[in-house]
C-alpha cells in the first residue's frame, strides 16, 4: 500500500487518542484464556495488527464480535481449539501470545512464526524458554511453531535480558499454569500493567515486587470481564509532535499522562510549552517559547524514559530544531534505517546516522518526495514529514504505519488534512 499526500496544510481541530496498540492486541490474546465472555472497550477496531489477530483467532474457533461504532470487542473462546490451518501467513509480531488459549482448551498449540518490523534482533528464543520452563514440548515446524503440554506447570522464569514480549507471554501462560510461576527480570511497562490489571480482574493472583519481579498464581477458572484498553501514549506523542512540526492548532484528547511524564518533560525542555488539563493537551504556535524548537540530546531506553518506539518523533523535532541534536538508542541500534528515507524529504543535508545514534544539524525544512517505509514508527515519521512539505509526496509500504494507528485517515480528516491510501 502507498499513501499519496498533498502536504503543506496546517492542522486545526480536535483528535482523540485511541486505545493502545501495544495493550489492545495483548489483551485480545489474553481474553482467550477466560472461561466467560470478555468485552474490551476503547479497542482500536480498525488497527491492522488487531484485525490480523482477530482473523487468526476466528480461524481456530473464537467468537469475536466487532463494534466499530463504539470501538469494542466481544470475545467468547469456549469453542477455541488447536487445529492445523491451510495457511499460517499472518503478519503478527506477537503470535507467541496466542499459545496459552490453545493449550488451555486443547493441550497443544500451533502458532505462526512472529512477523512484524525488522529492526534488529527480535527473535523468539525467550518465548520457547517460557514454554519449556512451564513444562511444554516445543517443535519448530516449517510453517508454524508447535507447543504441547497437557497443562502448563508453574516454574521459575529468569530472563537473561529484560523483555516486554517475554514478560507478557510468561504472565498469560502463568495465569493458566498449575501452581506458582515466578518471573525474574521482568520488564514492566504501562501496557504490561494494563495486562496485569486484566488478568487480575479475571481472577488471577499476581504480586509485583519492585520493578522487575512478578509472582503469578495460576487459576483453574477465569471469569469473563469488561475492561477498557488504556490510551496509546505513542499515538498521543505523535499528534503533539505533528502539531509542533506543522505549526497547527490542535486539541488532543485521551492523553495518558501517567505513562508519558518523561517524554513530555523533554518536550518542555525543548521550549514546547503546551497546555494541558487532566486528560487533554492543547498546542498552538504560541506554545513555542522562542518561536522554534531548541536543540537537545537524549537517550532512548526503558520506561519511564523515552522508549525506542518514540525515537523517530524526536528525530523529526531534531530536524527543525536550531543547532545540533543527538538521539541515542542502544537497545535497538539498527533502528535507524528510516533516517535515510527521511533525509529524502528534507531540503538540507541534516541527518547523520550510525548504529545506535542519530545526529541532526538543524534547522532543516521539509520537501515533497517519494520514500519507502522501513518500520512502523519510522513509516509514521515519513508520513508526518510529507504532511509538512509543500507539494505531493508518496510514502510506499504505508501499511506499516497503519499497523499502529487506528483510523489514521479519519483522524487526519478531523484536522482538515486529506491523505489517500492506495493499493500498490
Amino acid at each position: 500500500m502507498k499513501a499519496i499526500i498533498k502536504g503543506g496544510l496546517v492542522p486545526k481541530g480536535t483528535v482523540n487518542v485511541s486505545g493502545a496498540k501495544n495493550s489492545a492486541t495483548r489483551l485480545l490474546a489474553a481474553a482467550c484464556i477466560s472461561d466467560g465472555e470478555v468485552i474490551l472497550e476503547n479497542f482500536p477496531t480498525e488497527l491492522v495488527d488487531a484485525r490480523h489477530k482477530v482473523r487468526f483467532l476466528q480461524a481456530i474457533g473464537t467468537s469475536i464480535d466487532i463494534d466499530e461504532v463504539n470501538e469494542s470487542l466481544k470475545i467468547n473462546s469456549k469453542d477455541l481449539t488447536c487445529k492445523e490451518l491451510d495457511t499460517y501467513d499472518f503478519p503478527i509480531r506477537t503470535t507467541y501470545l496466542l499459545t496459552a488459549g490453545q493449550i488451555k482448551r486443547s493441550g497443544k498449540a500451533k502458532i505462526p512464526y512472529p512477523g512484524g518490523c525488522k529492526i534488529g534482533s527480535r527473535g523468539y528464543d525467550l518465548h520457547i524458554m517460557v514454554w519449556e520452563k512451564l513444562g511444554a514440548k516445543v517443535t519448530q515446524e516449517p510453517d508454524f511453531i508447535s507447543v504441547e503440554a497437557e497443562h502448563f506447570i508453574g516454574g521459575v522464569i529468569k530472563f537473561p535480558i529484560s523483555t516486554v514480549g517475554g514478560t507478557e507471554n510468561a504472565l498469560i501462560c502463568g495465569a493458566i499454569a498449575k501452581g506458582t510461576t515466578e518471573i525474574v527480570n521482568a520488564y514492566i511497562t504501562p501496557e504490561i500493567e494494563d495486562l496485569i490489571d486484566f488478568l487480575r480482574r479475571m481472577g488471577t493472583q499476581i504480586t509485583v515486587n519492585g520493578s522487575s519481579h512478578i509472582i503469578v498464581e495460576g487459576a483453574e477458572r477465569l471469569k469473563g470481564v469488561i475492561k477498557p484498553v488504556m490510551s496509546d501514549r505513542i499515538e498521543a506523542l505523535t499528534w503533539l509532535v505533528y502539531a509542533v512540526l506543522a505549526k497547527g492548532t490542535v486539541l488532543i484528547n485521551n492523553v495518558p499522562f501517567e505513562s508519558m511524564e518523561v517524554p513530555l518533560l523533554h518536550l518542555k525542555k525543548m521550549g514546547i510549552d503546551f497546555l494541558s488539563n487532566s486528560n487533554s493537551i492543547y498546542f498552538s504556535p504560541d506554545c513555542l517559547k522562542n518561536g522554534q524548537v531548541e536543540s537537545f540530546e537524549l537517550a532512548c531506553g526503558a520506561h519511564p524514559g523515552i522508549i525506542s518506539d518514540m525515537q523517530s518523533f524526536y528525530t523529526l523535532l531534531g530536524v527543525i530544531a536550531k543547532g545540533d541534536s543527538r538521539i541515542f538508542d542502544y537497545r535497538y541500534p539498527e533502528r535507524i534505517a528510516y533516517a535515510d528515507e527521511l533525509q529524502l524529504l528534507i531540503n538540507e543535508p541534516v541527518m547523520e546516522t550510525e548504529p545506535g545514534k542519530i545526529t541532526t544539524r538543524g534547522p532543516g525544512t521539509f520537501k515533497a518526495g517519494e520514500v519507502t517505509s522501513t518500520d512502523l514508527r519510522g513509516s509514521m515519521a515519513l508520513v508526518m514529514a510529507a504532511l509538512c512539505a509543500e507539494g505531493t509526496s508518496t510514502v510506499n509500504d504505508v501499511e506499516m504505519a497503519l499497523r499502529g494507528y487506528n483510523n489514521l485517515a479519519k483522524k487526519l480528516s478531523s484536522l482538515g488534512i486529506d491523505i489517500m491510501i492506495q493499493e500498490s
